[in-house]
């Protein structure tokens, strides 16, 4: 998995769309806490782990494109350890957000209100879509 700094945020090499999108938020709520919590330079380790584990549970989320906010998702896919890490850094940089990213943050609340989809259609999701097109024959070659 690549991680590419973008401005402030990172992006996935990987993610396309509103997941894409959610990462972005995610990354920069984890660039929030590290640099208040942990003062290092960039991430620190621990932080960037995270932020890796972040992407490929969005990467392989079955929602895909559809889905909803973690917190309203009835499919907890974070490990018990991950998810506390990850609730600690929302709980922290959610309110900050506002000041440093306020349009992903208004996009982030705005996404919460909205209805949880039916069950996910099989193979919906980023990864299995990413990797089809990998695998399929190039058009007009």
């Amino acid at each position: 998995m690549l991680l590419i700094r973008i401005g402030s945020t990172m992006t996935s090499n990987m993610l396309m769309g509103a997941l894409a999108t959610e990462f972005k938020t995610v990354s920069a709520m984890i660039k929030i806490y590290c640099k208040d919590h942990h003062q290092s330079e960039g991430l620190c380790d621990e932080c960037h782990a995270l932020m890796e584990y972040a992407e490929v549970r969005l990467d392989r989320c079955p929602y895909g494109e559809n889905k909803p906010t973690c917190n309203k998702c009835p499919i907890h896919c974070y490990k018990k350890a991950q998810k506390e890490q990850m609730r600690l850094v929302m709980r922290y940089a959610g309110p900050r957000m506002l000041l440093v990213h306020p349009i992903l943050a208004v996009r982030h609340l705005l996404h919460e209100k909205k209805a949880v989809p039916e069950k996910p259609a099989p193979e919906s999701s980023n990864r299995h879509k990413r990797l089809a097109s990998k695998s399929s024959p190039q058009s007009g070659s």
